[in-house]
């Protein structure tokens, strides 16, 4: 008899886990073998379905030590002075699906999770400060604009250039990614943003706007078109072994938190609407201050339960913390655990990477598939009842909200004295942009131009350029025209083929 022996899922011992079940060795398979089926069946439903966007990804374990007091601006007990808690952190890319190589020129997902005392919370952003659009009614567009054509099944960068030029308040975003930001070294060199303003309220109500930057200590490095390209051969799985090998030898990457606090009043009067996501505050007007350090230094188990099945949503805040007017915000806060419904089901909260780590969880939700936690016979299952069932706390919940009393309306976000779709992209090329990596940039937009090949969206390709900076398109166009070979036209730009 075999001490370590196999089992079904429900714990019968199987006779075989080398021979199904036949009418004699060369006969047909028995329907009625229990184990086979059961095999079978478990291996057909290994994979959840991936997540659209951001398929493709890794992540790790580590802590989060608050250094510095900023209890002034919030209560959140994860932001107290000594704080320190357990985090999640997963990286991802944008475009490409499951098996999609990590050096493809993309933004990169940064998504994190404190496992506070309060409750999860979740900062869901990337490597870049600001995004593409500011509206979520235009994400599915914006997403389907990078991935692939109904009928050949191919990216097209016409498809995508088309989006990104009939949307000007992209230009911003754009210009990060066609610079170094979308060519990462790894994932340990690079920045993390919440990207979205969000809402913090003090012990005393009162209350701020805050925007996230973690820096990386490893600090920000990019990697040529032509290594991204080699790399997008010989290993796709270049920025998941990275992360992973560097934790495993102990070179356990650290990034700094820092954050922009506006006070509540002046986000009605900022010179640049401050809940525009294709913006970013001044440093100079709001400089960064430090709340604490973030280490990752412990490796996932098992990948696909603790980062495949990982459910990040920015609707998971605690006291203290709330979201703000931003559009793009609010479409998220519905948007991503709806996503986790579909994906993973309806009780995707009691897995373990996902259940609260330091604090209790009490409601009355109940049942739904794969519902594994319960409560006892005797708990009430109705809020409002008269045997001592848990009750709502306001004043426990700390909710952040912010006056509205504005008409219903349909309209863009309300445009201050210095808005402008292309200016701080004007600016980000001009003045925070090296002569190297401008010279970088505009291969990288030549290789991009070319692989354009309907005349109205080139010439507005031209156009938008143009807008962020006139010398800017003057280069374009004489380079397109010359027919330059770049090292940008080699790169894999945001999940689109080499041609483009």
């Amino acid at each position: 008899m075999t001490e370590n022996f196999t089992t079904s899922q429900t714990g019968a011992p199987i006779p075989s886990d080398q021979h199904s079940l036949t009418t004699g060795p060369d006969g047909v398979t028995a329907l009625h073998d229990r184990f086979l089926v059961e095999k079978l069946a478990s291996f057909n439903r290994e994979r959840v379905p991936e997540r659209n966007p951001h398929a493709k990804g890794g992540g790790a374990f580590g802590r989060f030590v608050v250094t510095d007091d900023v209890s002034r601006f919030t209560k959140a007990a994860v932001f107290q002075p000594g704080a320190e808690v357990e985090t999640l952190l997963r990286f991802s890319s944008v475009a490409g699906e499951q098996g999609s190589p990590d050096t493809w020129r993309d933004v990169r997902g940064f998504s994190l999770r404190f496992y506070t005392t309060e409750g999860n919370y979740d900062i869901v952003g990337n490597n870049t400060p600001v995004f593409f659009i500011r509206d979520a009614i235009k994400f599915p567009d914006f997403i389907h604009s990078q991935k692939r054509l109904g009928a050949s099944g191919l990216r097209d960068a016409d498809m995508q250039w088309d989006f990104w030029t009939l949307s000007p308040e992209s230009a911003h975003q754009v210009t990060y990614v066609m610079g170094d930001r979308g060519l990462p070294r790894s994932w340990r060199h690079m920045n993390g943003y919440g990207s979205h303003t969000f809402s913090w309220m003090n012990e005393a109500g009162e209350k701020f706007w805050v925007q996230y930057h973690f820096k990386s200590r490893q600090g920000v490095e990019a990697m040529s078109s032509e290594e991204a390209e080699k790399l997008a051969g010989s290993d796709a799985d270049y920025y998941r072994r990275d992360l992973f090998e560097a934790i495993e030898r102990g070179e356990n990457p650290v990034w700094d938190l820092f954050v922009q606090v506006m006070p509540y009043e002046e986000g009605k009067t900022y010179r640049f609407n401050p809940f525009d996501i294709t913006k970013v505050w001044s440093h100079a007007d709001y400089p960064l201050i430090k709340v604490g350090e973030l280490t990752l230094d412990r490796n996932p188990e098992n990948f696909f339960a603790e980062i495949e099945q990982a459910a990040f949503s920015p609707s998971n805040l605690v006291p203290g913390i709330g979201i703000s007017p931003d559009k793009m915000l609010m479409g998220r806060v519905f948007a991503y655990p709806d996503a986790q419904r579909y994906r993973i089901g309806a009780n995707y909260n009691q897995l373990p990477v996902n259940m609260p780590h330091a604090a209790e969880v009490r409601n009355y939700q109940h049942e739904g598939q794969m519902r594994y936690h319960f409560s006892s016979a005797t708990t009430p299952v109705t809020a409002g009842n008269s045997v001592g069932g848990p009750a709502a706390d306001q004043n426990r919940a700390g909710e952040v909200g912010w006056e509205s009393d504005g008409e219903l309306v349909r309209a863009a976000q309300t445009l201050r004295s210095e808005d402008g779709d292309f200016n701080q992209a004007g600016t980000l090329y001009r003045e925070v942009f090296d002569d190297a990596a401008r010279e970088r940039f505009i291969e990288t937009l030549v290789g991009q131009g070319s692989g354009i090949t309907v005349p109205e969206v080139r010439e507005r390709f031209f156009w938008y350029w143009g807008q962020v900076d006139a010398g800017l398109a003057a280069r374009l166009r004489a380079g397109i025209a010359a027919g330059e070979k770049s090292d940008g036209a080699e790169a894999e730009p945001v999940g689109v083929g080499p041609a483009s």
